[in-house]
């Protein structure tokens, strides 16, 4: 079983190695999550639509 003292010495020292973000950077990437999500979600509105009305067209109902 590994020492918890070692282990935490070998944490510490990966997490001085990763490359952070800046505010900055964080900052205009969840802007662009939620545009990209925004997007996303009208782009298959619009499409859920297209497709209703086809089915309904096809299947009889009505347009």
């Amino acid at each position: 079983m590994a020492n918890p003292l070692q282990f935490m010495r070998e944490v510490r020292e990966e997490v001085s190695k990763v490359s952070w973000p800046s505010r900055r950077e964080t900052t205009v990437t969840t802007i662009m999550v939620f545009i990209m999500a925004i997007a996303a979600a009208i782009f298959f509105m619009l499409a859920d639509q297209v497709i209703s009305k086809v089915v309904k067209i096809v299947l009889g109902f009505g347009g």
